[in-house]
């Protein structure tokens, strides 16, 4: 079922909540085609290609004006609060397509722009890009959740994920640990 406006307001200080450090990685997904998922137990992360069998390399969103894929959108991060709030795996509604969920804070200001992360063997650097969510959003889980997570009010929570670059080739195994780190 599609949380109400009111629902998403009443969740929004247990999402806040989340532990600022050390979540267990879920809900592994590539995305090899549009519109298509596929769960996987562990994924291969490179620097220079992304994910092998995602479309980043192919088909980005977001382009460098060199018109290379966007590094900084190789790796797509949803928190699991909101993931469990608008997304049912037993029902008929598109998983949102992130790489992974994580049971993490978010907020900018706990996960400023440049933060490094470890995940697995990994090294991920949080993206100054902004996800915002796109009209699939609107259309899978309903206009009131587009519309928190797009709330200008909301920006700074991050709602609709982080979104990272590769720093550090690893893999990433459900349920491992991603970690805030200092450096690589």
């Amino acid at each position: 079922m599609i949380p109400s406006r009111e629902d998403l307001m009443r969740a929004l200080p247990h999402v806040l909540a989340a532990p600022k450090d050390g979540a267990a990685i879920a809900h592994l997904c590539l995305r090899p085609a549009r519109n298509t998922r596929e769960f996987v137990d562990e994924i291969t992360l490179t620097k220079a290609g992304g994910i092998p069998g995602e479309r980043w390399m192919t088909q980005p969103w977001m382009r460098t004006e060199a018109g290379e894929p966007h590094p900084g959108i190789q790796v797509c991060v949803i928190p699991k609060r909101v993931l469990d709030l608008v997304w049912a795996p037993d029902e008929d509604v598109l998983h949102p397509g992130d790489t992974f969920a994580a049971d993490l804070d978010m907020t900018e200001a706990n996960l400023p722009e440049g933060q490094l992360l470890s995940v697995g063997t990994a090294v991920l650097r949080v993206s100054e890009v902004f996800n915002d969510g796109c009209v699939k959003w609107k259309a899978r889980y309903g206009a009131d959740v587009y519309d928190w997570v797009r709330a200008p009010e909301h920006r700074k929570y991050r709602l609709r994920s982080i979104l990272c670059s590769i720093e550090q080739d690893g893999v990433v195994r459900s349920g491992d640990v991603m970690r805030k780190i200092d450096q690589i």
